[in-house]
């Protein structure tokens, strides 16, 4: 039995969902947006890339979240790595919102490795690369960065550890959490954390924005 795929919404979806997430909208990033959707949607038949299948929710859950924190931070252009990244996600949505950040897509799994290649290969996005690895084995390849940011880790201290190492030296980590996660992640004293960001149209789900004090200070870690 065949199955179908869903299509991905129409270029004037994709502008009012942005719309309603304060996102300013270019034709080109339009048509990469529902170029990336379309390649997710088949690719994710076969590899599990989100748990998402309905395509106006992994515009909404996907894209506009991802993409909020470039205006609502607001993110400049720099060196981001995207830690665990899976199906891209926040760094490619990221990638298109803000042509000019150097993005690190960090992910072990080979399956979702390939995925990426693709959708960078497919939609011509240069200054995007994928890094097959655990991001506690990275150091020169990324370093140092402006931003590290991860949207379905879980592990935090860890990966904030890692972020403010001397090998890694990020000056901001940006992430992508429940209302659950706030308060155990506000207990490390190693970052300045900025009032957290409410996401539109989320449950619960929170922007948190961390400055490295090491960065502040000149301390070393």
């Amino acid at each position: 039995m065949t199955t179908t795929i869903p299509a991905p919404p129409s270029a004037a979806v994709i502008r009012r969902a942005l719309g309603e997430f304060k996102i300013p909208t270019f034709d080109d990033q339009v048509l990469q947006i529902q170029q990336y959707i379309k390649i997710l949607l088949t690719w994710n038949e076969k590899v599990n890339l989100t748990a998402i299948r309905d395509p106006l929710e992994i515009l909404y859950r996907h894209f506009c979240e991802s993409m909020y924190a470039a205006e609502a931070i607001p993110l400049k252009n720099g060196r981001l790595a995207d830690v665990g990244s899976g199906g891209g996600f926040p760094g490619l949505p990221l990638k298109i919102v803000r042509p000019g950040l150097q993005v690190f897509l960090v992910e072990s799994n080979i399956k979702k490795v390939t995925f990426l290649a693709e959708v960078i290969r497919e939609l011509g996005l240069s200054g995007a690369q994928v890094l097959a690895r655990r991001y506690e084995e990275l150091g020169e390849e990324v370093a140092p960065l402006d931003y590290a940011c991860s949207r379905a880790l879980g592990e935090f201290p860890a990966f904030l550890e890692w972020a403010r190492s001397q090998q890694i030296a990020a000056k901001q980590v940006i992430l992508w959490i429940g209302g659950r996660d706030l308060v155990e992640i506000q207990k490390t004293q190693t970052w300045d954390w900025s009032e957290p960001i409410e996401v539109p149209h989320s449950l619960r789900r929170l922007l948190l924005v961390g400055t490295s004090k090491s960065s502040i200070t000149g301390a070393s870690p």
